[in-house]
């Protein structure tokens, strides 16, 4: 081989190491690309994550609780998606009501916000409140008092005094909220804590009998006073009474971690403001044996 043909045989090989090494960053996109589309698909149609923003669903959840929803135990409606870019549409596909005492994710009508609330009444049932007692087809539901839960204080339990006068104590130095809790139990058994903090007006403690209708589901926060839930119209933040079921976006499963809100930029400051004990609670009701 000749001067030439190495010079050229050298040329070439220089260049074939320079394409090997070239980013194809159109390549590379289109990675990125299907990644992102494989987990909206996964958190569209199997699982997401979700974060507690408020004390409703006390005290059961923290305000800091993150959570799994999985999206399959009722089908899929124009909910499903993460984003909420379909517009409402009757019906679901592969559906299937939820039943009594599923913790679910509900988006209230003309909104794209997501609540998380109690399944109390399905359709063709009978509801009223009377005195903070709830009624089911006539006959209230029975609940038994558990004492009182000393829930502690931090900065994403707050404890005001609006939400709960003359609840806020401090035992041993550290100030918690002391809430009374009712283990209410639903026809079938499944029974789960709320908290009654006594008659207060304005708070939804009556509500008249209805009737829930077809392909609606009735909700209700375990903290009875302080939900926004089917009691509220939706001019107050609630769920203006029975909601479609094809505004319920999935089923909450259990709890991943929770965080107290303590934490600041420095990361020194983030393993304590994990709580412990909390991951790997499930959010499905017990069964009473009682």
């Amino acid at each position: 081989m000749g001067a030439d043909e190495l010079a050229l045989s050298h040329e070439a090989f220089e260049e074939e190491a320079e394409a090997r090494t070239r980013t194809d960053w159109w390549a590379e996109a289109r990675g990125i690309l299907w990644l992102v589309l494989a987990v909206l698909g996964f958190h569209s149609l199997i699982a997401k994550p979700f974060f507690i923003p408020s004390e409703s669903m006390l005290p059961g959840l923290l305000v800091g609780d993150r959570l799994v929803v999985t999206k399959y135990p009722y089908g899929y409606s124009w909910v499903t998606p993460t984003f909420h870019v379909l517009p409402f549409m009757h019906g679901r596909i592969l559906g299937r009501l939820p039943e009594r005492g599923d913790v679910v994710i509900v988006t209230p009508p003309g909104t794209n916000t997501d609540y998380i609330k109690r399944v109390i009444g399905l359709p063709g049932d009978t509801i009223a409140v009377r005195g903070g007692i709830v009624y089911l087809n006539g006959k209230a539901v029975p609940r038994r008092a558990m004492g009182d839960r000393y829930i502690p204080v931090d900065p994403n339990t707050r404890c005001s005094e609006d939400q709960y006068p003359g609840f806020l104590v401090t035992r041993a130095g550290r100030q918690y909220c002391r809430l009374p809790i009712f283990r209410e139990t639903l026809p079938g058994g499944r029974s789960y804590d709320t908290i009654d903090l006594g008659f207060r007006p304005g708070r939804a403690d009556n509500y008249p009998e209805i009737r829930v209708p077809r392909d609606k589901v009735f909700l209700m926060g375990d903290n009875r006073d302080n939900s926004a839930d089917s009691r509220f119209p939706l001019a107050q933040g609630g769920l203006g009474g029975p909601v479609p079921w094809e505004n319920i976006g999935g089923r909450a499963e259990f709890i991943t971690f929770s965080l107290d809100g303590s934490a600041s930029w420095n990361p020194l400051t983030w393993p304590r403001s994990f709580r412990p004990g909390r991951a790997g609670t499930s959010l499905h009701p017990q069964r009473d044996n009682q």
